[in-house]
């Protein structure tokens, strides 16, 4: 490298919406304009930027490619400053995984991803072949080895690039946010640093794309794997590094967001993309008087703005005064559009439609039990019609307001209050829920403390509470987080001391109610194991975990 040797750099935290491949190369093209004006030597973009992550099965069309190949042409005519821009490449009948240098109007070389990552979210090797080269570039008189993502979660592909030459690494990258991957990526990070003595620079994907919500926080380590750069996390924006004589001036970090407040971003920028990217401009949710819709409710307004929503407050007979209270409560103080239905003409109306064919002749335990469990599905399904009836008047989307602890045990209606187009709080256990209640409380006070402090309740029934049917929320959420997030046994939880009994009902619950799952809205991961692509187990199974 030479001595005098400075590399302008300007990194891309873009968010990318998969499938609109001209409308990310329009964003790209100013941007690529805003680095030139700020001097900059090389502009990087992310993992797949231009098409963005993950397309899925857009992959396996002809049409893709054609439409991918007419957009880097697009890119191609830009001409003063190198571009890293990642991409789906064809050559042949093969497809790559690709980052592409342009440069005075051509593209100059290709990098095809080597190490596809085939677990949880991910699914590369349905789609890519892997890469089998390292790929080094002398830019402004800097030797950049180029990796993708999953290149740096193993040692040889830096490795490669280093005995190659490299003397700076660059990672373009599509890695989603989970509690604590931020720190799993700096440390794998600086490990590859360790192992080669080169500087690296990570570049990461941000926003919402169904389930997957990315991070951002992109970043830059020196050659002694020590943070000189630190992007905002959930943020879109472009940033200049200056990588001088082998290292990168300090700047001021803002620090990654504490494990609750990162949770909440992500939460909200996941419901924020969902719905502006599907072009809807109005929710609708339905607001008990509980902690869950209470919770949603706030993640909305931060999310959406007060005007794109509206609350409806569906009473029954077994509706508390304070649940409606707290409820109008809430909706004053965030300015939420807000109605309340009465549902009990409803319910008498299903209660003598079908009284002839109901069980009335059945007066035994088991029998009273289904009357009780039907007479209470019925009414979750009348509020799941109705919200349905509103997001059709409204063309609106329907906020689910289930959290995971519920989707896990199966204390949820099908076709009740599982209807909506998207589940912010699925991946969110009931203790965190109350945690991040208290947590977006402190910012600022919007949600009734006494929603957060009384017990919960379905309140289908007569005095009602959800430890009616479920363990301690405390007790239940570490044994699923056991089941589902660590793999483990029913015996093996046992042996942490668990009750045998509380934790045999516990899987038998989460086994048993696959099939809801199956059929739930689609929501935001935040964990390592979210109900959705890293979870597919089969509905019929006889396994007993």
């Amino acid at each position: 490298m030479n001595k005098t040797a400075q590399l302008n750099i300007r990194i891309y935290q873009m968010n990318a919406l998969v499938g609109d491949l001209e409308g990310n190369c329009t964003k790209l093209l100013t941007q690529i304009k805003q680095a030139q004006a700020a001097g900059a030597d090389l502009f990087i973009a992310p993992e797949l930027a231009l098409c963005g992550y993950p397309p899925e099965d857009l992959l396996l069309r002809d049409d893709f490619y054609c439409q991918v190949e007419q957009q880097l042409q697009r890119l191609q005519e830009i001409t003063g400053i190198a571009l890293l821009i990642g991409c789906p490449y064809r050559e042949g009948s093969v497809n790559y995984n690709s980052v592409v240098l342009l440069q005075d109007g051509q593209m100059v070389e290709r990098y095809n991803k080597m190490l596809l990552p085939n677990y949880g979210v991910f699914d590369e090797c349905r789609y890519f072949t892997p890469g089998t080269h390292s790929l080094v570039v002398e830019i402004k008189g800097v030797k950049c080895g180029i990796v993708i993502c999953e290149d740096i979660w193993g040692p040889l592909p830096v490795a490669k690039a280093a005995l190659q030459g490299a003397e700076l690494i660059l990672s373009i990258n599509a890695s989603p946010f989970s509690v604590d991957k931020f720190a799993s990526r700096l440390q794998v990070a600086r490990t590859r640093v360790q192992e080669t003595g080169l500087a690296l620079v990570y570049v990461n994907l941000v926003g919402g794309q169904d389930e997957i919500v990315f991070d951002g926080a992109s970043f830059a380590l020196n050659s002694a794997g020590e943070l000189q750069f630190l992007a905002p996390a959930f943020v879109e924006g472009s940033y200049t590094l200056s990588f001088i004589n082998g290292t990168f001036p300090s700047t001021a970090l803002i620090p990654y967001p504490a494990k609750l407040e990162a949770i909440y971003q992500a939460l909200v920028l996941a419901l924020r993309d969902y719905i502006n990217k599907s072009g809807c401009n109005k929710v609708v949710l339905g607001l008990s008087g509980g902690i869950d819709s209470a919770l949603t409710l706030a993640l909305a307004v931060d999310a959406l703005g007060a005007a794109k929503i509206h609350a409806l407050m569906m009473q029954s007979p077994y509706t508390a005064d304070i649940s409606i209270a707290d409820s109008r409560e809430m909706v004053q103080q965030l300015s939420v559009s807000y109605d309340e239905v009465a549902i009990k003409p409803l319910m008498d109306a299903f209660n003598n439609s079908l009284a002839p064919v109901f069980m009335a002749d059945v007066e035994d335990a088991a029998g009273n039990m289904a009357k009780q469990i039907t007479a209470e599905n019925l009414q979750a399904r009348i509020r799941g019609t109705l919200l349905m009836a509103l997001a059709n008047q409204y063309a609106a989307f329907v906020l689910t307001t289930g959290n995971k602890s519920e989707l896990s045990t199966g204390y949820c209606t099908l076709y009740g209050d599982m209807v909506g187009a998207f589940a912010v709080l699925k991946d969110v256990s009931k203790t965190l829920v109350y945690e991040l209640a208290n947590w977006r409380n402190k910012v600022s006070q919007v949600i009734p403390e006494r929603i957060i402090t009384r017990p919960p309740s379905a309140e289908l029934r007569p005095d009602q509470c959800d430890q009616d049917s479920l363990p301690e929320y405390a007790i239940l959420d570490a044994i699923l987080e056991a089941l589902v997030e660590q793999g483990a046994s029913v015996a093996e939880i046992i042996a942490l001391g668990y009750p045998e009994n509380v934790v045999k009902k516990v899987a038998g619950l989460l086994q048993h109610n696959e099939y809801k799952r199956r059929q739930a809205a689609v929501g935001p991961k935040i964990t390592s194991t979210a109900f959705a692509r890293d979870w597919r187990y089969p509905i019929i199974n006889k396994f007993k975990l």
